[in-house]
């Protein structure tokens, strides 16, 4: 069983007539049952390729550390170096805590359903439908949303992957032959993207998967040496920043740090799953490492090129230095064959949804949608090239609402009826959550779209078929004696006709 087998919410074809089918694994009874008579999930579960808690922590920080960290400058630039710390800190302990009680939740309906692994999705829909009477309704709504939830973060990622490579491939073309609009890059990724798409199996990618996380580390390894090289003091007006751009922090942030798509089906290949949690589970290590590598990239490459931080730090490194090419070439293949391992998750929901309509050319459908799909990604991304508030729309409006507000109802259904701890602490902590979640979904999309409409209204001169004349050289003069000399021709030719 693959990571993306546990990931993928399944459909409901094991739902007959209202009921519930469910095929138990077999393992080992008497040691399931425990020695109270109760089921176990842990013991129960047999895995044929089990993950120990060290692997499980790598793969937890190859999940964590990918284009988001890039983007931590920009973060820092929007909330000031000391304020970035402390927000960076505090954000963090709430996505590790909203991962937490979603992992907590499982382990307590596993015992409940006599289940030994479930997907997010299966999380939200058994907690509705084994928690309190009024919510057992609500239980196929609540797998439709977190499928839905989860189509829209993974598809709007691919959107902003094919961004951040159409501009890091031209930082270096740039240099040596002149800068393409952004747009003109993505037109010519669009087939290289549908070709990488058509790969038949997840399991293909796998080899390019290890090369692409391979190019992701050498070209961060490279990039932190920039940032620590030559570094400016501190300057006092660089610890704050304007509270108005303090939305846009916060959903770049929870862009970066956010790992809920990845908890489900790391917990569902674990050897011992109850390793995963605790004050000192593979949880809790792997985000405190990822949240200071986080808080050290930010901090440094906003204090490195002060006002002048891009969206991807790597677009700040020297045009002229091999190294940084090199930075910029690595990162932008790793992004495009990361794109591909994004792309399937979106394509397994929507064929789940649509592959009971065309049972005579399934194959045929299945390529068709996949073109489809990579077209609408990419058109996406030229309607909106820009990778600081494209990365904050989909933290804001994705992320805040799937990571943070979905666990948390998730909790409150799972334990109605067990209670939430001594004077209900837990209520009060959920409704702080919920509050945050929903506040970065409203002023976090806000800010984001604000700033997807002032790079239209603002700047009209970088509109894409006005850059389709610059690209061809064409200025407006000779336009003009085109459309003059095209009217001298047509002149001579009625001449001609008369």
């Amino acid at each position: 069983m693959t990571e993306l087998d546990t990931f993928i919410p399944k459909d409901e074809s094991g739902i007959t007539n209202g009921n519930v089918k469910y095929e138990i694994t077999k393992g080992d009874t008497e040691a399931a049952l425990g020695l109270n008579g109760q089921f176990d999930p842990f013991k129960a579960r047999v895995l044929e390729h089990p993950v120990t808690e060290v692997g499980t922590l790598i793969h937890l920080l190859k999940s964590c550390l990918g284009t988001g960290i890039l983007a931590m400058p920009l973060a820092f630039k929007c909330s000031g170096l000391l304020v970035g710390v402390i927000a960076t800190i505090i954000e963090s302990i709430i996505c590790t805590h909203c991962a937490y009680i979603l992992v907590v939740c499982a382990h307590e309906l596993y015992k409940r359903s006599g289940r030994t692994a479930m997907t997010f999705a299966d999380v939200a829909e058994e907690a509705c439908r084994r928690g309190p009477p009024w919510s057992k309704k609500y239980s196929g709504l609540a797998r439709r949303m977190v499928d839905i939830g989860i189509f829209i973060t993974y598809f709007g990622t691919c959107s902003a992957y094919s961004v951040i490579v159409a501009k890091n491939f031209d930082k270096v073309t740039g240099y040596y032959w002149g800068t393409l609009d952004v747009r003109i890059y993505l037109l010519i990724l669009l087939v290289p993207l549908i070709i990488l798409c058509y790969v038949p199996n997840l399991k293909y990618l796998t080899p390019v998967s290890m090369i692409a996380n391979g190019f992701m580390g050498v070209g961060i390894l490279i990039t932190l040496y920039y940032l620590v090289i030559d570094l400016p003091p501190i300057k006092s007006e660089q610890l704050t920043a304007d509270i108005t751009q303090f939305p846009t922090f916060f959903s770049i942030t929870i862009f970066a740090l956010e790992a809920i798509g990845v908890v489900m089906p790391l917990e569902n290949n674990m050897r011992r799953p109850q390793k995963f949690i605790g004050l000192a589970g593979v949880l809790n290590q792997g985000l405190s490492v990822v949240t200071i590598l986080y808080i050290l990239v930010g901090f440094l490459g906003y204090l490195k090129f002060g006002n002048t931080t891009q969206a991807n730090v790597t677009l700040n490194l020297p045009e002229d230095a091999y190294a940084a090419q090199a930075v910029q070439i690595l990162i932008g293949l790793a992004i495009f064959c990361t794109f591909g391992l994004q792309f399937f998750i979106c394509l397994e929901i929507a064929w789940n949804g649509l592959k009971g309509y065309f049972k005579k050319h399934a194959t045929l459908a299945n390529y068709v949608l996949r073109t489809v799909m990579v077209i609408v990604a990419v058109g996406i991304a030229i309607g909106v090239p820009t990778i600081g508030p494209f990365i904050s729309l989909i933290g804001a409006l994705c992320f805040s609402f799937l990571g943070l507000v979905i666990p948390i109802l998730i909790e409150i259904v799972t334990f109605w009826e067990k209670g939430f701890g001594k004077y209900n602490w837990k209520i009060y902590k959920n409704i702080i959550v919920i509050a945050v979640g929903l506040l970065a979904l409203i002023f976090g999309t806000k800010s984001a779209i604000e700033d997807i409409i002032d790079m239209y209204t603002s700047k009209p001169e970088s509109m894409f078929f006005k850059n389709l004349t610059s690209l061809f050289n064409v200025s407006d003069s000779s336009m003009l004696n085109l459309k003059g000399n095209t009217s001298t021709i047509l002149g001579n030719l009625t001449n001609l006709d008369n």
